[in-house]
């Protein structure tokens, strides 16, 4: 079974795969996979712009953890959404260092619910959990994650809104 984790850049899907990792999971971090993908760069973002069809469709099924930003491209069995308030990641995006306009678009993606968007249109909606990280640690998350994998922890999504983001943004 190959199950993803993915989620909005900063919200714990290193950590926490490192966690699954530690606890005999096998994991795969995507971020080591797309290189031979990238189509272009994108300067004012600091991103490398990844065919992530292609990518998708010649990356091979996994028994285990994919763990990266794009792992709801995969044909996974069971996806894991990691999210964060928007204003608890701006920070951890700017920490890292990324561009202003990288930080910002990613604080309003997580706002607007587009990996899980994302991961909806493309697995079925009793295969999907999402998870919110802001308060938790990545053994707490992972714990979750493994109950979700057990079947002990049930597939849900859409409790987590950030829609007030917005408002508080101005």
């Amino acid at each position: 079974m190959m199950t993803g984790i993915t989620g909005t850049p900063g919200t714990g899907k290193s950590a926490v795969a490192d966690v699954l990792a530690s606890r005999g999971h096998r994991v795969v971090h995507l971020g080591n996979t797309v290189e031979p993908f990238v189509i272009g760069e994108d300067p004012e973002r600091g991103t490398a712009i990844v065919d992530h069809e292609a990518w998708a469709a010649a990356f091979p099924v996994v028994d285990g953890i994919v763990e990266g930003h794009l792992a709801h491209f995969l044909p996974c069995d069971r996806v894991v959404v990691l999210r964060c308030r928007p204003d608890v990641l701006l920070p951890r995006l700017r920490s890292r260092g990324y561009p202003e306009a990288k930080c910002r678009e990613n604080a309003e993606a997580e706002a607007l619910d587009v990996i899980l968007v994302e991961t909806l249109e493309r697995h079925p909606v009793d295969s999907v959990q999402d998870l919110d990280t802001t308060a938790s640690t990545p053994e707490e998350t992972a714990a979750r994650i493994e109950g979700f994998l057990t079947g002990e922890v049930a597939p849900g999504h859409g409790d987590v809104d950030w829609s007030d983001y917005f408002l508080e943004a101005g």
